[in-house]
């Protein structure tokens, strides 16, 4: 069996698509996107053609290796992200080569379930108690959203209290059975992190995000000794590599690693293998779209210290089309009681409605990050 074409799809709200087909018919499906830069990664999935038209699909490793090392270029956010979506696609043609989930191939589950979250807070956190109870009536127990917008390297005591103020009448409404997962999103600088958490601490976060930027391992290392709050880290690492230091400087309690930006299914289940020997626990970033999660799933399935799956089922950002409305009835995913179930069909376990695929490629979408500032001019951490 050969690979005999790549064909990507930019599609809204914010994704990339991509299908890989073959000279026996057997298709896989990728999900090679970096938010707002989908031009960016059809290009270079199309650059990668290269070295994967006339080659073997299931051999995985070997293509994965090969992309990976060509040249002296290695790692980063675009070859990456590439790189997963290729992945994914091909363990979704080897498990429909030997009619069996992608888990099956890699040793089999350990859970038919995980538990997951919905994101409730946007670009700026408002009316979060309300979303939050919503959430609550369709049966999660868990939500993540972000606790700040702009906040300076060195804040006012003013805007702290204001956003401690806002986490604590959150909590008072929903109460102690409501885990809440908070997201500094990088926007907070190692100083105001420091204060923050301290202040977050009596509210009992599931897990703060990004306390600080993922460039500044040292200092998230410094936070985690001086919190009993567990830190998450991995959306913006994209490779065991740069989870060395995380791991070796206890950073973080658990590590949230992409599948569509850490080089696919393949790199997610060493990182989560390695994590496990530290204690660290897994929790896959995917605030993506239904081939990222389906992906996900897998790694789920098979990591025993994954403990809980991001996904963006109603997202504020699905716009113009949402999950569900990429597949087919039939393999939509099965959320109940606040838990995914894992998928069970071949491959991915899931089946793209492709149809409805071209027809929106042909809408597309140039979605971008909002540009922020402060109040003095100068650019924001978004």
């Amino acid at each position: 069996m050969k690979i005999t074409a790549l064909k990507t799809f930019v599609v809204p709200p914010r994704w990339l698509f991509l299908k890989v087909e073959t000279d026996e018919d057997l298709v896989g499906w990728g999900e090679p996107i970096l938010e707002g830069h989908a031009e960016t990664l059809a290009a270079k999935v199309q650059e990668l053609e290269y070295f994967l038209i006339g080659s073997d699909p299931l051999k995985i490793e070997d293509t994965w290796q090969k992309l990976y090392r060509n040249g002296c270029y290695r790692g980063g956010p675009v070859l990456m992200s590439a790189l997963s979506g290729i992945d994914m696609a091909l363990w979704d043609i080897k498990g429909r080569f030997y009619n069996v989930p992608i888990h099956g191939l890699l040793g089999g589950a350990v859970r038919d379930k995980i538990r997951s979250y919905c994101w409730i807070g946007g670009d700026r956190p408002s009316s979060l108690a309300q979303e939050a109870q919503a959430m609550r009536e369709k049966g999660f127990n868990a939500v993540k959203f972000n606790v700040c917008s702009e906040l300076q390297i060195v804040d006012r005591y003013k805007t702290i209290d204001l956003i401690v103020a806002q986490m604590s009448q959150l909590r008072e409404t929903v109460g102690p059975e409501m885990d809440l997962a908070m997201d500094f999103h990088g926007r907070v600088h190692a100083p105001m992190a420091k204060v923050l958490l301290r202040e977050l601490e009596p509210l009992r976060p599931l897990f703060v995000e990004d306390a600080v930027v993922s460039t500044q391992i040292d200092a998230m290392s410094d936070l985690a000794k001086s919190t009993s709050i567990p830190l998450a880290v991995g959306e913006r690492l994209h490779s065991r590599y740069d989870f060395k230091q995380v791991f070796e400087t206890r950073a973080a309690s658990i590590i949230n690693p992409d599948t569509a930006h850490v080089g696919g299914i393949s790199e997610m289940v060493r990182i989560g293998y390695w994590a496990e020997a530290y204690d660290i626990a897994l929790a896959p970033h995917c605030p993506l779209g239904p081939i990222a999660l389906a992906a996900s799933l897998q790694v789920d399935a098979l990591c025993h210290n994954a403990c809980i799956q991001e996904q963006s089922l109603g997202i504020h950002y699905n716009q113009g089309a949402d999950l569900l409305d990429y597949l087919m009835p039939d393999s939509r995913f099965i959320l109940e009681d606040g838990y995914l179930s894992i998928p069970q069909g071949p491959g991915l376990g899931i089946e793209v409605n492709e149809t409805f695929v071209i027809e929106k490629s042909q809408i597309g979408h140039q979605w971008r990050a909002p540009v922020w500032r402060h109040e003095d001019g100068s650019i924001a951490e978004w």
